[in-house]
């Protein structure tokens, strides 16, 4: 088994900056891709950004590229999610996930491990 646990979530103004942390634990596969997701209230949890093992390969949804990076540090089992000049429509519940092994994803059934999601809220 593979706990995630995601943190460094808060309430922010528009315009400012917060990073995400998610720290993977227990059953660390030798490879995986790493996700970040969202879900705001009475929406579909969607894909915000993705990494693979190598971070040669990296996918982010249109609405925050150029403003949200994501990142990896193998050494550490964690991987981040800067978000810059933040929007209210940021505000959401974020969600890391992982799939064990190299293949890519970027839909929901596409992850096997979830973490408990961090809250996000992004004031006008």
């Amino acid at each position: 088994q593979v706990q995630l646990v995601e943190s460094g979530g808060g309430l922010v103004q528009a315009g400012d900056s917060l990073r995400l942390s998610c720290k993977a634990s227990g059953r660390t596969f030798r490879s995986n891709t790493m996700g970040w997701f969202r879900q705001a209230p009475g929406k579909e949890r969607d894909i915000v950004a993705a990494i693979s093992e190598s971070g040669g390969y990296i996918y982010y949804v249109d609405s925050v590229k150029g403003r949200f990076t994501i990142a990896r540090d193998n050494a550490k089992n964690t991987v981040y999610l800067q978000m810059n000049s933040l929007k209210p429509e940021d505000t959401a519940v974020y969600y890391c996930a992982l799939i064990p092994g190299q293949a890519m994803g970027i839909t929901p059934r596409d992850y096997v491990y979830w973490g408990q999601g961090t809250q996000v809220t992004v004031s006008s």
